[in-house]
């Protein structure tokens, strides 16, 4: 395999679908909102699951100014039981259909190939996986689709195993190796660059220590060459430094938002879409 990465510069756009996101028009990051129709997610697990309060909750989003909704239908928390294909289908895809001509870009959180591949057919402009597409057909699925965006997201282990004493000798050059590594196949099987977006995953087989030293340095995931995504928003991380619980976390989870944007963040996922723009429209006036 040709090493297609050294230190590069930064694409100035991210391909997503049927969508263009042009970073040198836009100042303040994408805002992905989370849509979790699932009954067990960590936060909000079963507040939207049925598709019709899934989508109205979308439509909040939307109101608020979302940039992008990612739509998930198997928990990722630590500990969580995989769900089968069928019943994520069923959660995900009428939400899918519900919101294909919303006017804004939609993501599938999936790690299976057929998801994946049946979302996509059904209206999803890019495909977020927790494992990076190391699961059995996933880099195919997304091959198939000439245009969709890809995150590819750093875990350690797997969701049921992945917070059972994580090690690193160096998280930030371990997590930029394996994102390294994982882009490279997809642009050695032909995949556009410019498609390609990277999570160093917040929480999936971290500690408290890891997490921090990465939103601390978190400027240095972009020396990949990749708009960079960070998925903080409610997690555990901050429930350790405040004491709170993952529904009174909004407060950390727009200061972490604010500090990854200021790292060069291009993409940041939360929950709390309305008062997250708030924030960063502040941050874009003192940066402008």
């Amino acid at each position: 395999m040709t090493d297609n990465i050294g230190k590069k510069e930064m694409p100035t756009t991210w391909r997503c679908g049927r969508f263009l996101f042009d970073f040198s028009k836009r100042k303040r990051p994408i805002v992905m909102g989370i849509l979790n129709a699932t009954p067990d997610s960590f936060s909000d697990g079963g507040k939207f699951r049925s598709a019709k309060d899934a989508i109205a909750m979308a439509e909040i989003m939307i109101a608020a100014g979302v940039d992008l909704i990612d739509i998930g239908g198997e928990s990722t928390r630590p500990g969580a039981e995989p769900v089968s294909l069928q019943e994520e289908l069923d959660r995900v895809l009428p939400v899918i259909e519900g919101l294909k001509n919303c006017g804004l870009p939609l993501s599938i959180d999936t790690y299976k190939a057929e998801t994946m591949r049946q979302a996509l057919h059904a209206g999803v402009d890019c495909v977020n996986d927790i494992w990076a597409l190391r699961q059995d057909g996933a880099v195919d699925a997304v091959l198939e689709n000439a245009n969709c965006g890809i995150v590819l997201m750093h875990m350690q282990r797997d969701p049921l195993t992945m917070q059972f004493n994580p090690e690193y000798q160096n998280v930030i050059t371990e997590v930029m190796q394996f994102l390294r590594e994982r882009a490279n196949i997809l642009l050695n099987k032909g995949i556009d660059r410019d498609r390609i977006a990277l999570d160093p995953g917040f929480g999936f087989g971290k500690s408290l220590e890891h997490n921090i030293e990465m939103l601390a340095k978190f400027d240095a995931f972009s020396e990949v060459g990749y708009p960079v995504l960070a998925g903080i928003s409610r997690k555990s991380m901050l429930g350790k430094i405040t004491g709170k619980e993952a529904d009174q976390r909004l407060a950390p989870s727009i200061a972490a938002a604010i500090m990854a944007a200021d790292r060069g963040a291009r993409i940041i996922r939360v929950h709390d879409v309305l008062e997250t723009i708030d924030a960063l429209k502040l941050w874009e006036s003192v940066n402008s």
